[in-house]
C-alpha cells in the first residue's frame, strides 16, 4: 500500500490531463508539506505492521496456559524458566509480576501490562495527527489557491489573468483531493492496526482474570491451612 500523496496523483493526473509530476507542481507550495505527512504515515504504517507481525508470530497461548498452571501448582521457577524462553508478550507480563513479588501481584502485572500495551500503541497518535492534517493541509491549499484567484480578479485586465485565475482554481482543487486522499486511505490501516490493539487489550485482560484467580484461591488455601 503506497500511502503518500503521490499515490492520488495518477488517477488525477490522467483526469487532468497531466503528468503526476506536472499535478504535484500545480497544487502549489502547500503539496510539500502533504507530501511530509503522506510519508510519515506510510513510515508509521509501515513500522506499526512489521511490530504486529513479529509479536504474532511469537504469539503462544499454549505457553501462557502452561505458565498459569505452573504458577497455580506454585512452582515459581518453572514457570519463570517457561515465561522467559517465551516471546509473548503475556508472558513477559506474568514473568514481571512473579520476579516483583515484593509488590502486590495485581499491581505488578498492571504495571507490566501497561508497560506492554504502551508498545503496542506507539505511534498510533502520530498516525492519528497525519489522518487528522491531511485534509487541513488539503483545506489551507484550498483557501491559498482561492486568495491568488481572487486577487487575479481583481486586476484590470481579465483575459491577460485568465491564467492565474485556473491556476488557483487548479491548485485549490489538486490540494484538496490530494489532502483527502491521503486521509481516506491512512483511516484503514489506522482502523486495522487499533482492532489489533484491542486485541491484545482483551488478552491481557484474560490473563489477568486468570491470575487475580489463582491468587485468590492461594490465598484462601493459605488461610484455610492456618
Amino acid at each position: 500500500m503506497i500511502i503518500t500523496s503521490f499515490s492520488a496523483l495518477p488517477p488525477m493526473a490522467f483526469l487532468m490531463g497531466l503528468s503526476p509530476m506536472e499535478l504535484f507542481s500545480h497544487g502549489g507550495p502547500i503539496m510539500w508539506p502533504i507530501a511530509a505527512v503522506s510519508f510519515l504515515t506510510l513510515a508509521v504504517v509501515s513500522e506499526r505492521t512489521m511490530f504486529l507481525i513479529r509479536e504474532s508470530r511469537k504469539r503462544k497461548p499454549e505457553m501462557v496456559t502452561k505458565i498459569l498452571e505452573k504458577i497455580e501448582a506454585n512452582d515459581a521457577e518453572g514457570a519463570l524458566a517457561l515465561g522467559k524462553a517465551s516471546g509473548d508478550y503475556i508472558s513477559r507480563v506474568l514473568v514481571y509480576a512473579l520476579e516483583h513479588k515484593e509488590h502486590a501481584p495485581s499491581n505488578a502485572f498492571t504495571r507490566a501490562a501497561n508497560l506492554e500495551l504502551t508498545r503496542f500503541q506507539q505511534g498510533m497518535a502520530t498516525l492519528d495527527t497525519c489522518i487528522t492534517a491531511a485534509p487541513l493541509l488539503g483545506l489551507l491549499g484550498t483557501v491559498t489557491g482561492m486568495m491568488g484567484t481572487f486577487g487575479a480578479l481583481g486586476e484590470a485586465d481579465i483575459g491577460a489573468s485568465a491564467g492565474k485565475i485556473t491556476g488557483g482554481v487548479g491548485e485549490a482543487l489538486i490540494a484538496t483531493a490530494a489532502g483527502l486522499v491521503i486521509a481516506l486511505i491512512a483511516l484503514f490501516p489506522y482502523n486495522i492496526l487499533s482492532a489489533h490493539i484491542e486485541l491484545a487489550k482483551h488478552n491481557i485482560a484474560d490473563a489477568s482474570h486468570a491470575f487475580d484467580l489463582i491468587a485468590k484461591k492461594q490465598r484462601q488455601g493459605a488461610e484455610s491451612g492456618v
